[in-house]
């Protein structure tokens, strides 16, 4: 499941930050999904990073967490990615603690409360402010996970 574990004394010794970001999968699949998770979760491990990816054919949502350093590297490792198209920094902000401590990188289906395919073609991550995309966050890690299932 990707646990990162982080002690709640040593999260809070560190200076943290939370960055969030919204992308267009190019070649989405079930293999490049499982190939960006574990790739993610290998580097996010290493560097202290957790965070939550939302991901759906039209739509990547991620939250990336950790010090200001390990979140800028893994944020310029996304925007060299070519399965990533149209990347949008929505926020980077400085935090108290992180909202996914025990996750390296949380992987989640979009719930039905978030904003519909349609929604998100008629530019609605376009309109919404960095609150409705924190929000977004602060919900998920108030529920189970759904992990993505492929056909």
């Amino acid at each position: 499941a990707g646990t990162y574990g982080l002690a709640a004394t040593e999260a809070a010794s560190m200076h943290l930050v939370q960055l969030i970001y919204h992308s267009r999968p190019f070649g989405f699949d079930a293999s490049a999904l499982d190939d960006i998770l574990g790739v993610a979760r290998k580097h996010n491990r290493r560097r202290g990073v957790t965070g939550a990816l939302l991901c759906r054919s039209d739509l990547y949502l991620q939250m990336l967490e950790g010090t200001r350093e390990a979140v800028t590297r893994t944020f310029g490792r996304i925007l060299d990615d070519e399965r990533h198209s149209d990347v949008v920094l929505v926020t980077v902000h400085d935090i108290d603690e992180r909202l996914f401590r025990d996750w390296d990188m949380r992987d989640d289906l979009p719930r039905p409360w978030m904003w519909s395919r349609e929604q998100v073609a008629a530019g609605a991550l376009r309109d919404a402010d960095a609150a409705a995309f924190r929000a977004v966050f602060e919900r998920l890690a108030r529920e189970p996970r759904q992990a993505p299932q492929f056909a």
